[in-house]
């Protein structure tokens, strides 16, 4: 059944536009505007995942609210230069022409234009002229990836002033919001059962339902881990693999140590990306792969190695000037391969056809990660899966591995200290280390050397494959899948891989007389904490007690930590005790 439905334009509003990107509308933007016409709203704070139509949902309300004439004036604000281009393009397919080149300097709007698009750091530098631009019309300001209001104190305190007297304010965010406790302008905050003041959406579309609806694709997630060796500061030689729990110091510096160019990590999982890419592109024959990377350094570093495995050089986009949009627009439209950027390219940018990505950067926020992620997911055909690289770091599987949990913004906390409204220890670790371009600075270390292994796929919530080494034919089983497939044929796909290398393994274990590796410890972890959580379940139905309280029992009699430290012994301890009832 189609999700679709026909797109009509308000009868008082002067242009009209039978194609372009409003045309159709899914059927959570025809959901969502209903809500919004139902009440009406000064405010309205929509949360949809990357990839799902935000754009297109708000310019079909600012048509609406155009034609109805409740407003005069549209103003756009996005993060970058370049997406303020991106929405000014995207407004003049369906009749609204907005001013994307609007400068403070000048301070005036043409007359044939219906509004500016303009930029976070654009309104902080002159917010009193934005006031007086939107106390002149009747204004529906758009706030895209409304999160960004809260990057610094005079962006908050600029937009709150600058648009505290629009007659509608549109908020959208594609990500969990943030994991400090700056409050975003415009976003209104109810107090939860603990007291602490939660964001609540207005409406709320999240990548769970999206893929259901056939909105976005599914993604498959190709962990790389490895041996890393590297000098600290001390002079002290350090050695490591690549996603065990270490302490925090030394799983950030083995991260670092598997990014660096001169090693053979990055080559590697670059080879594995563009022969992943390659087979897409059997299936896909415009598909592309994006290396997002830390730094400017380190992409022209990338860009080098992929132009000698893939025989064509990459784009380089490492600014957000203009040159740079125009690159990534160019890219968007022709049949290169690869692209490589910094973290402009993480929000908002849309290239339909990338199909294959490398998380070959340092960050590691659920909001960096999401926006990340969302670069690779947005649906053309049916049958398309997006393959993701990325270092096999426990805060990014664990990030990887909850795609669909869906976040509020939580205040009245302390800063830092992760999101207490998430029962789960790796997402507030990872909320609490990543403040990664700047902390990395505290780190002064020389990568010495560094391996790369296929580690583990994750898909659809579930891990597949075993630890081998590059290039061997474990490795090209899951690299290997055709471009087009459904998302259960993958599914059942990886699983006949996976069995079909058990057998190899037990096989060779037979002839050489050795007993079989034991599955990786992560495999019983996660399949323990599953169980336990599943018993839990039961017992909290049985006995009507809140599932924590289960498990502080639990705790309290067989000891450990909480379930995320707990280690295996620790885990079958709390089950035995379950089962025993």
């Amino acid at each position: 059944m189609s999700t679709e439905q026909p797109f009509r334009l308000g009868p008082a509003f002067p242009e009209r536009a039978a194609r372009g990107t409003a045309d159709k509308l899914r059927a959570w933007q025809a959901e969502a505007i209903d809500e919004y016409l139902r009440t009406e709203p000064r405010d309205f704070l929509v949360a949809a995942t990357p990839g799902s139509g935000k754009t297109t949902f708000a310019l079909r309300l600012a048509t609406e609210l155009l034609a109805r004439r409740t407003i005069e004036r549209v103003t756009v604000v996005a993060p970058t230069d370049h997406l303020k281009r991106q929405w000014a393009d995207a407004a003049a397919r369906v009749g609204i022409r907005l001013d994307p080149v609007f400068r403070n300097a000048n301070g005036r709007v043409g007359r044939h234009f219906h509004g500016v698009a303009v930029t976070y750091a654009q309104v902080a530098l002159r917010p009193s002229l934005h006031r007086s631009m939107t106390e002149d019309r009747r204004t529906l300001v758009i706030l895209d990836e409304v999160h960004h209001g809260g990057d610094a104190l005079s962006w908050g305190d600029g937009i709150r002033d600058a648009f505290e007297p629009a007659v509608r304010r549109l908020s959208l965010t594609g990500t969990p919001f943030r994991s400090d406790t700056a409050p975003i302008p415009f976003v209104t905050y109810h107090p939860s059962e603990q007291g602490i003041r939660t964001s609540r959406a207005d409406y709320s579309y999240g990548y769970g339902r999206a893929l259901q609806d056939g909105v976005v694709r599914p993604v498959i997630f190709m962990a790389y881990a490895g041996r890393m060796r590297w000098l600290t500061r001390a002079g002290d030689e350090m050695e490591a693999r690549l996603g065990n729990a270490d302490t925090k110091d030394v799983t950030a510096q083995a991260w670092r140590t598997a990014l660096d160019p001169e090693g053979e990590w990055i080559p590697a999982v670059l080879r594995a990306a563009n022969r992943r890419l390659s087979e897409v592109r059997d299936d896909v024959p415009d598909a592309a792969g994006l290396v997002i990377a830390t730094d400017q350094h380190a992409a022209r570093a990338y860009a080098s190695v992929l132009e000698g495995i893939a025989g064509e050089k990459p784009t380089v986009v490492v600014s957000d000037e203009k040159a740079a949009s125009d690159r990534i627009a160019e890219f968007a439209k022709n049949t290169r391969r690869w692209m490589v950027a910094v973290r402009m390219v993480s929000e908002g940018v849309d290239i339909p056809r990338l199909g294959v990505g490398v998380y070959a950067t340092s960050a590691s926020t659920p909001l960096y990660f999401a926006q990340a992620v969302g670069r690779f997911v947005r649906t053309r055909r049916r049958g398309e899966t997006a393959s993701i690289f990325l270092p096999s770091v426990p805060s990014l599987l664990a990030l990887a591995g909850q795609l669909e949990l869906e976040r509020d913004h939580a205040l009245d906390r302390e800063a830092g200290s992760g999101d207490l409204l998430l029962d789960d220890t790796e997402l507030d670790a990872a909320n609490r280390a990543e403040r990664a371009p700047a902390e990395a600075a505290l780190f002064e270390f020389t990568p010495l050397e560094s391996q790369a292994n296929f580690d583990r796929v994750l898909y659809d919530g579930a891990e597949f494959g075993f630890a081998a080494e590059v290039g061997t034919p474990e490795e090209l089983d899951f690299i290997g899948i055709p471009g087009l497939l459904e998302p259960d044929q993958v599914r059942e796909l990886l699983r006949q891989r996976q069995t079909r290398q058990s057998r190899r393994s037990k096989a060779r274990a037979a002839r050489s007389g050795v007993e079989a590796e034991p599955k990786p410890l992560y495999r019983t972890l996660r399949e323990q904490r599953s169980l336990l959580n599943s018993l839990v379940a039961m017992q909290a139905k049985r006995s009507g007690q809140p599932h924590a309280h289960i498990h502080a029992e639990l705790r309290r009699r067989a000891g450990g930590p909480p379930v995320a430290q707990a280690s295996v012994a620790q885990l079958q301890a709390r089950i035995d005790l379950l089962r025993r009832g």
